[in-house]
């Protein structure tokens, strides 16, 4: 048991060596090829890249400004670096000299004693590709993980993350800095508090987070929930359910295999097209739908253009409100619904349509407050389409 905790100091060596006008210290080292990987250190980037390989190797990398190999050495000493195998886990532990926890009562409380930490340092990781677990802890550092069949897991109190080839789940987190994702095979769970998310191809559900920067995702096979603190947010392609929000920037969808609910506080929204219902919210700024079944659009201020087709979807009723704009209304061929449309301040304002069977009115004279009303059905009728705008025209168009 003795042996198996214990660190491999055997296979480990330390070289100090100029690098510049500072000086550079090497520790390498190899461990056995077991299932799991777990990573904990104070400091420092992180690198850990999988490949068709049988153990584990390792070499840490830290550089010093100082002048002196003497006080090179000192700033070198006051960082451990600790690597065993427990188990099936092999660890790789990097801890600051003079940091101690005190616990006291329900809580503890961590006291540095030790000098300041002047140095920067990096762990580069090679591990056979079959790895079931990869978990990465740094207290403040950029981390990067590749060419893993199983899962990962990442905690940074930051730095930017860089996750690629991931046969399993991922699980990301970084206190504030930009996440960069290449094709994941399993579920993907991604936050940060400040900084752009992007992310390649996913095969499992996604679910990302920024507290201020921008998202792009490629492309999603199960679903998208995306939530930008001020940032905008662009979805290329997803197979399933889509759920996107932003405090303060754009929200631009491709295509989506299912029902999405989008919403904005300060931006414009635009969807190519959806198999489902749409939900779509802005307090001020245009929203335009293309190729969708049903849809509930609302913006404070803006134009709205919706484009509805058939599709295999449930069909229900649909609702596209203005409070200061322009509604287009485009229909496929093959839709059958029943229009219900209004201006509320007509003066100045039309409503026209490309279909015999809608039917425009308006009450009031030229002379005082006028109410533009339309209604007709479409093939026969079907759910209800209610168009609204406070100010503005309202127009019916064939779709191509």
């Amino acid at each position: 048991m003795l042996a198996l905790l214990a660190p491999l100091a055997v296979a480990q060596e330390t070289k100090i060596s100029r690098e510049g006008t500072g000086w550079s210290q090497v520790i390498s080292g190899s461990l056995a090829g077991v299932k799991n990987l777990k990573v904990r250190v104070d400091a420092g980037a992180v690198v850990v890249h999988g490949a068709q390989r049988s153990g584990i190797d390792y070499a840490f990398h830290m550089r010093s400004k100082e002048s002196s190999e003497e006080d090179a050495r000192k700033q070198f000493q006051t960082y451990k670096v600790s690597t065993y195998v427990k188990g099936d886990t092999a660890w790789v532990v990097g801890e600051r000299r003079g940091v101690h926890t005190i616990k006291l009562g329900v809580g503890h409380v961590t006291v540095d004693t030790g000098p300041a930490c002047k140095f920067a340092g990096e762990f580069v990781i090679n591990i056979p590709r079959e790895m079931e677990l990869v978990k990465i802890d740094t207290g403040g550092g950029a981390v990067e993980a590749t060419g893993v069949a199983g899962r990962v897991e990442i905690e940074s109190g930051g730095g930017k993350l860089r996750v690629d080839d991931i046969g399993g789940s991922v699980n990301a987190e970084t206190g504030g800095d930009a996440i960069d994702v290449g094709t994941v095979g399993g579920d993907l769970k991604l936050e940060t508090g400040g900084g752009n998310i992007t992310i390649g191809s996913v095969k499992g559900k996604i679910q990302a987070e920024t507290g201020g920067g921008n998202v792009v995702v490629l492309s999603g096979e199960q679903g998208v929930v995306v939530e930008a603190g001020a940032g905008n947010v662009e979805i290329k392609h997803c197979v399933g359910r889509v759920k996107a929000t932003t405090n303060g920037g754009s929200i631009n969808l491709g295509d989506i295999g299912g029902p999405a609910e989008v919403e904005t506080g300060g931006g414009s929204i635009r969807l190519t097209s959806a198999k489902g219902r749409v939900g779509a919210n802005s307090s001020a700024g245009s929203i335009e739908l293309y190729g969708v079944p049903s849809a509930r659009v609302e913006t404070g201020a803006g134009g709205i253009t919706v484009k509805f087709i058939k599709t295999t979807a449930e069909r229900s009723d649909s609702v596209l409100e203005t409070s200061a704009g322009d509604i287009t209304v485009l229909v496929a061929p093959d839709v059958a619904i029943a229009v219900r449309a209004s201006v509320d301040l007509g003066n100045g304002h039309h409503i026209t349509s490309d279909f015999p069977d809608i039917h425009v009115a308006a009450e009031g004279d030229q002379y005082g407050p006028r109410t533009l009303t339309a209604e007709g059905k479409l093939n026969g009728g079907g759910p209800v389409l209610k168009v609204r705008t406070t100010t503005g025209d309202i127009y019916f168009k064939r779709a191509n």
